[in-house]
């Protein structure tokens, strides 16, 4: 009973006393646990409680006393906040929005910005701002339109410097502002678009000055809300180097992922004027193509514009200006426009100051790969037809003529190896995006090893031709096909004849000598195409020695009669040759004498009497001398087949 009396009276005697003042820390540790010593080691360790919370006045105070007011001691500081992104949300009823404790850590543990433990020091400023920016719930609520901004800075160049602890390299903070965070559409904000160059300038001062200067430049300075600043083309939080694949700016990307995005748009075209047959002609130049390949050395829009400091072709600083073309060409074609001036160079086919050779050829063979693809797809058709409607017309005795002897066979072997080799790598830097150029594009990713196939494959043919034409220079037996394959008048009327069999106003099919007339049209078209693409290729292959010697046209000519003869070529062996040796129907499945020299002695009889009458007594002639060489005790001279 007495101890109960006494904790009473001393109750009594307790709240009946003046409330104590507070003076120190220690009298706050009492109630409230806080770590000292680490409180002590961090940015207000030199404080007292008080002067942070200056409305306790009293022990014991309030259960909810004032919220500490940042702005006593930082005024500055917090009217930027307030009229920051991150202020107006929070006052906006944004509960989660960052204030000043979600950036600088815990009230009694706050370490200044030189500590290499804050949270706002530059190299733990992308996990400080990445504990809104990445969190997924976070982000659910709030559909903040970048994705994954943090991650992506990581990556860049910026976010790894950083992370190697590289003080001048650029975190959050450098870019958005740190109390005063503005929204990028915020006019004022530092990563508004208007003052973009400005901030990446606070680093890059040099290309800030120069990029100021430029066409594009000037344009942002006049207010052009379309017209590209730094992140426009290097990223915004993806800043990769230019050496690297996944560059914006890199030499494979540049010209299609970042120049492209502008120029090949036709909303901005149209707003500002600008000309639209400038991409597509670049990809349809041997650079455009070449890139879209995957080659690494090749020009793009930047090798020849320039980069940050990209002028009007009128301005005689430009790197394009007529006067200055040679010099930017002669980087990488040494000698260049020191004879001819260099011309236009995009180009669009039929359109701009394009050369009247160039638009003669173009003209030429636009008519005539129609006509003669036509004629031969008609001819053929005709015959193909015909012939499945009689039904064969020789008997198949499975006897075999001689038709081609080694030396010709090892000639056409070369050809059509090279030939096929040719249509392969050439149509592969013609059409780069096609599925079945991906897949070699896996084996040859920068297409280094295409362009040195298709060359070695036309010094083969090249090679292969010459052979041929001193093989029948020489041998004079085989010379006997220069004679026989010379067009005559009864060629023309062989062709009306068959024609006039096949639609059935004849009965009497045409018969010819050793070649007819569809042998002898592909023989000399051959020689003409090959020759075309000798020519023009060399031109092509041997460019800066071309680009020395000749105007700029010679070479668009040779592109412009290479690329159609190409494809004047491939389908004239697809349709006619392919025709005679395999699908007609009197040869099907195939014309074996490329392969063993000897064709079928049944259909010589029936479309080459005459001269199979020829072969029968040479080869009778032939079989009488053997067996006399062979009584004689000599043996047979020839590669064992007389006949070309």
């Amino acid at each position: 009973m007495s101890v109960a009396m006494a904790g009473m009276l001393s109750l009594l005697l307790l709240t009946a006393a003046p409330p104590a003042k507070p003076t120190k820390g220690q009298d706050c540790n009492a109630c409230h646990e806080v770590d000292v010593p680490r409180f002590e080691k961090s940015a207000h360790g030199s404080l007292d409680c008080r002067d942070c919370h200056s409305g306790i006045t009293k022990l014991p105070h309030a259960d909810k006393p004032a919220k500490v007011a940042c702005a006593s001691c930082h005024g500055d500081e917090t009217k930027e906040y307030a009229k920051s992104v991150h202020g107006q949300s929070k006052r906006e009823g944004m509960a989660d929005a960052a204030s000043c404790l979600s950036c600088h850590g815990a009230p009694h543990e706050i370490l200044g910005s030189s500590n290499p433990a804050s949270k706002t020091t530059k190299k733990n400023m992308p996990d400080t701002c990445g504990a809104c920016h990445s969190n997924p719930d976070f982000l659910a609520r709030h559909k903040i339109p970048f994705a994954k901004p943090v991650e992506a800075y990581r990556l860049s160049v910026h976010g790894r410097a950083v992370a190697r602890g590289e003080e001048a390299a650029a975190s959050c903070s450098d870019c958005h502002g740190s109390h005063g965070i503005q929204s990028g559409k915020g006019g004022h904000a530092s990563t508004n678009h208007e003052f973009i160059a400005q901030t990446c300038g606070k680093c890059h001062s040099d290309v800030q000055e120069v990029y100021d200067a430029s066409v594009h430049g000037k344009a942002v300075k006049a207010g052009a809300k379309g017209a590209p600043v730094c992140t426009d083309c290097h990223g915004e939080h993806n800043i990769l180097a230019p050496s690297e694949a996944g560059s914006l700016v890199n030499p494979a990307r540049v010209s299609t992922a970042t120049c492209g995005r502008c120029h090949g748009d036709e909303r901005l075209s149209a707003r500002y004027n600008l000309p639209t047959d400038k991409l597509p002609s670049f990809e349809d130049s041997y650079h455009g193509l070449a890139m879209r390949g995957g080659a690494q050395t090749v020009a793009n829009c930047g090798s020849c514009h320039g980069i940050h400091n990209i002028l009007a072709s009128s301005d005689p600083k430009s790197t394009i200006h007529p006067k200055n073309l040679g010099q930017t060409c002669g980087r990488c074609h040494a000698g260049v426009g020191d004879r001819f001036a260099i011309g236009a160079v995009h180009l669009k086919p039929g359109s701009g100051p394009e050369n009247s050779v160039v638009k003669w050829i173009r003209l030429v063979y636009l008519v005539l790969i129609p006509a003669t693809i036509g004629f031969m797809l008609l001819h053929n058709g005709l015959d193909w037809f015909a012939k499945v409607r009689r039904g064969r017309h020789t008997h198949v005795t499975g006897g075999e003529v001689p038709r081609m002897n080694l030396k010709f066979r090892i000639a056409h072997g070369m050809v059509v190896l090279s030939f096929i080799t040719l249509v392969i790598t050439g149509f592969a830097l013609k059409f780069p995006d096609a599925a079945w150029v991906k897949a070699f594009q896996e084996f040859d990713p920068t297409s280094q090893y295409r362009g040195l196939v298709h060359r070695i494959a036309a010094v083969v043919i090249s090679l292969a031709t010459v052979l041929h034409l001193v093989h029948v220079a020489v041998v004079k037996r085989d010379r006997v096909i220069l004679r026989e394959l010379m067009p005559t008048f009864q060629d023309a009327k062989d062709m009306i004849a068959m024609l006039r069999f096949n639609l059935g106003f004849s009965k009497t099919r045409p018969t010819f000598g050793m070649f007819g007339y569809p042998e002898k049209m592909e023989y000399w078209a051959y020689m003409w195409g090959t020759i075309v693409m000798a020519v023009t290729g060399l031109l092509l292959w041997a460019n800066n020695w071309s680009m020395r010697h000749f105007p700029k046209w010679v070479t668009d000519a040779a592109t412009t009669a290479h690329w159609y003869e190409a494809i004047l070529a491939t389908l004239s062996i697809l349709v006619w040759h392919w025709y005679l040796v395999i699908f007609d129907p009197d040869v099907y499945p195939m014309d074996k004498a490329w392969l063993t020299g000897n064709t079928s002695a049944d259909h010589v009889r029936e479309t080459r009497p005459e001269y199979y009458l020829a072969l029968a007594r040479k080869q009778e002639e032939q079989e009488a001398r053997e067996e006399r060489e062979e009584a004689d005790g000599s043996a047979p001279d020839g590669d064992g087949n007389g006949q070309p």
